[in-house]
């Protein structure tokens, strides 16, 4: 069974969309409780991080995630879901997640001057991914030349580049999929992308690890 994290700052309707076009069971909470004995976790979001550490540290999910990759269990981030598993982010000065090591900075941080006339922040939009370091297995089935939906003003910095599975180029290069053990994200919008996104969808909820 599959569960998705409720916690007030998530992309739910699109997500659940997604997955009954699938054909795929799953259960939607606010309570961790509810979720402890499914298989994988889908852990959207979209907004401000300092609110949804807040909102993760109010439900308990703060704990529950972290004990939940800590015991080797599938967990999908998206968007600010992909963000906050990682140690501190600069929206806010936010102490985050810590799940995989690394921070979050604004675009304003990474691009240059120049860069910045072509490359408008947010960077929203499709954009087609290159892979890295062997990709991952949400990628099975899914042709190299595929677009996913992205809207972001914040750049994944992992301290290991070796989590990098996939970036998109816009100024920079974008992490678009990290990969740390069972903790699987895209930075990118997978229930918003089309049949692309579906087949990443459908790969994480019935696929193996990496």
């Amino acid at each position: 069974m599959i569960g998705i994290v409720d916690y007030n700052a998530g992309n739910i309707t699109s997500v659940e969309r997604a997955l009954k076009s699938l054909g795929i069971e799953y259960i939607l909470s606010k309570n961790p409780a509810d979720l402890k004995n499914c298989d994988k976790l889908i852990f959207p979001g979209v907004g401000d991080a300092a609110y949804a550490m807040q909102q993760l540290k109010e439900t308990g999910f703060d704990v529950f995630l972290k004990n939940w990759a800590a015991d080797g269990k599938p967990l999908l981030g998206i968007c600010l879901g992909s963000q906050i598993i990682f140690d501190f982010s600069e929206e806010g000065d936010t102490a985050c997640l810590g799940l995989i090591k690394g921070k979050i900075r604004h675009f304003d941080h990474l691009l240059s001057e120049d860069e910045k006339k072509i490359n408008k922040i947010p960077h929203m939009g499709w954009n087609n991914l290159t892979r890295k370091n062997g990709g991952c297995y949400i990628f099975d089935q899914v042709p190299e030349a595929s677009d996913f939906y992205f809207v972001h003003s914040y750049v994944i910095c992992p301290e290991e580049d070796s989590v990098i599975k996939a970036y998109a180029d816009y100024g920079v290069q974008v992490p678009a999929v990290v990969q740390s053990g069972s903790v699987v994200a895209c930075q990118f919008h997978p229930e918003k992308s089309g049949e692309p996104g579906l087949q990443i969808l459908k790969n994480f909820c019935g696929g193996a690890s990496c």
